[in-house]
């Protein structure tokens, strides 16, 4: 199987982890295994790294990556959601991590993938899922959920300042007939869409695309879940890397990082704090690292890409 996916800000990933010899680390989006193979030279006999993935196709493709790899570390991967960490490390009987990776967003093989159906650019079902066991897909969305429920969608996880309105043309269409491919949705999309508001910015369909593959795979929800229980799950000084691909994303990373810095609530001009704030964690960088010009030269797809790394204390 033919997997291509280059790891984003591998280097800066690498440095944030803080590797040690001997610790155990999770990659919960393994995807091509760029960042993790680095991470298992890393790792001495006594270290281990799991992998986890929620696409087979990524997982298998993985396991022979890693295997291929001349290494000491031992490795284990497992078909799952991020979101199930502590049931994964339960299984595995596991207690505690030295480092946890998240490689959000989608991958360079789902994207190139054409019968996956994420992109707007070819004709393709309307799948969308990146757990192809799941049966919910885009189709199914795009079909069954009320006129008011997919504006909801497009406009809070597509940001679409016309999203009432592509939801009342696919409510329509859909009258007719099963929407059921990425041309189909496209041609609805620009139909909706003003003709002058279509000549600006990016490609009219790219942020209906980019909502209703979230919604499809719950991947905001999955974020929100995993953050608290990966950070609980880290030994004390372990490193967590998070790296995100849109604002929506990283807004749930620095909300989930403000809550727990400890930073006092107390309204201004009380002489002694009562809020009981708590210093759980401290911020590696204060401001997201972001790829540089040459990585950009060679992976346009990492533009977006903004790298947080905390510390747990």
């Amino acid at each position: 199987m033919i997997f291509s996916h280059k790891p984003v800000m591998l280097k800066e990933c690498i440095e944030g982890l803080n590797i040690k010899e001997d610790g155990v680390y999770l990659d919960g989006t393994l995807g091509g295994a760029g960042h993790s193979v680095e991470i298992l030279r890393r790792l001495g006999p006594k270290g281990l790294l799991i992998g986890v993935d929620q696409d087979r196709e990524a997982l298998e493709a993985a396991v022979e990556k890693l295997k291929n790899t001349d290494t000491k570390g031992r490795f284990i991967t497992i078909h799952s959601n991020f979101e199930n960490i502590r049931q994964i490390l339960k299984t595995q009987k596991i207690k505690a991590l030295d480092g946890i990776l998240l490689d959000l967003g989608v991958s360079s093989h789902q994207l190139d993938t054409e019968e996956r159906g994420f992109r707007y650019q070819e004709n393709a079902p309307l799948d969308m899922r990146m757990d192809r066991s799941k049966s919910f897909d885009a189709k199914e969305l795009l079909n069954t959920w009320s006129k008011e429920q997919i504006a909801a969608v497009i406009h809070e996880y597509g940001e679409e300042k016309w999203a009432v309105r592509i939801a009342d043309f696919i409510c329509n269409v859909r009258e007719k007939a099963e929407i059921s491919t990425t041309s189909q949705l496209v041609d609805i999309i620009k139909a909706a869409i003003p003709a002058q508001a279509r000549r600006k910015g990016p490609h009219p369909a790219k942020r209906t695309f980019q909502a209703i593959r979230i919604a499809v795979n719950r991947e905001l929800e999955a974020l929100k879940n995993v953050l608290p229980e990966a950070f609980d799950l880290l030994n004390t000084a372990g490193r967590m890397c998070v790296i995100t691909f849109h604002s929506l994303e990283d807004r749930i990373v620095k909300q989930f990082i403000r809550e727990r810095i400890g930073r006092c609530k107390c309204p201004p001009g009380i002489p002694k704090c009562v809020c009981n704030a708590v210093r759980e964690l401290k911020q590696i960088n204060s401001k997201p690292i972001t790829p540089s010009a040459d990585e950009l030269k060679q992976n346009h797809r990492a533009r977006s890409a903004k790298l947080r790394i905390v510390e747990k204390l």
